[in-house]
């Protein structure tokens, strides 16, 4: 594998993704019951934004810098807290130098009960995530496949729980392993939360993958998308997605909210759009 998030850590994407993320576990969070989080494709875990990889793309700065450089209202920056604090937990006072990886974040949420795995296959990667996760009994980090641990590690001994999968989408058939793998482990797990993402490069890419999972039979899958920029050029990274099964109650009604101010504040020029609405299940009664 050649792709390094090193270079794209606390992009737009990034920002969209792990603020979803953390509202979900924010909710998860609300019952006593112990949960689980799986993350399958975790990466390094934590990302020094003053290294020479973030320094060459300069991608932070249109993600993470601009969403804490925005105004934006008070409703809206609570919904944002779980995740700005984690971000700021990270960094020393008025600076921003490191970017937390969805393990980290996922951690900052979990309470004494709960736990994460967060499995890595990449070498360096791994090493990274094992030394920066170090220490918390609640966290085990694995080197493995990910598209493997997205079928190992599920059901979790705990009834509850999410299921990150968070692919680099190197490969042209990650679609498809994406599609293959929820059906797999949802019907091992239909209880589960799942959080799958993907770019938005090609459309017809897209429009094809979230039509097969409309007709898969998962009675509750939510669309999430955030563009930054209009979708023209496909070698371009210009939006982003989310497929959300079994979602909170509360989360649709809250992205409501969150999503127009994140596309408000990280929309390069005012062309930044979202979609919200149902591939399967609430508003297809």
């Amino acid at each position: 594998m050649n792709y390094r998030h090193a270079f794209h850590a606390g992009n737009f994407a990034d920002v969209f993704k792990h603020a979803v993320l953390c509202r979900v576990l924010a909710h998860l969070r609300e019952k006593a019951a112990a949960f689980r989080v799986i993350d399958t494709h975790a990466g390094a875990g934590v990302y020094d934004l003053t290294a020479a990889e973030a320094g060459k793309t300069g991608e932070w700065r249109d993600g993470i810098e601009r969403l804490l450089s925005a105004t934006i209202n008070p409703d809206i920056r609570q919904l944002l807290a779980p995740y700005l604090d984690a971000v700021a937990a990270c960094n020393p006072p008025e600076r921003l130098t490191t970017y937390p990886g969805s393990p980290t974040l996922a951690r900052s949420l979990l309470r004494r009960q709960d736990r994460l795995i967060a499995c890595e296959l990449e070498p360096r990667a791994a090493a990274a995530l094992a030394r920066n996760l170090h220490g918390d009994v609640r966290v085990k980090t694995i080197a493995i496949d990910g598209w493997t641990a997205f079928s190992a590690y599920v059901p979790p001994k705990e009834r509850r729980g999410l299921v990150l999968v968070d692919p680099p989408f190197e490969q042209p058939d990650d679609f498809a392993q994406l599609e293959r793998g929820l059906e797999n482990a949802h019907r091992k797990w239909p209880t589960g939360i799942y959080l799958l993402w993907y770019p938005i490069k090609e459309p017809g890419e897209v429009i094809a993958f979230t039509r097969r999972l409309a007709r898969s039979g998962i009675a509750k899958i939510l669309r999430v998308e955030l563009v930054v920029a209009p979708k023209a050029d496909a070698t371009k990274l210009n939006g982003a997605g989310l497929i959300v099964v079994n979602p909170p109650w509360t989360l649709e009604s809250e992205l409501s909210r969150l999503l127009p101010a994140l596309a408000a504040a990280l929309g390069r020029d005012g062309k930044g759009g979202v979609t919200l609405d149902w591939l399967a299940g609430e508003a297809t009664k």
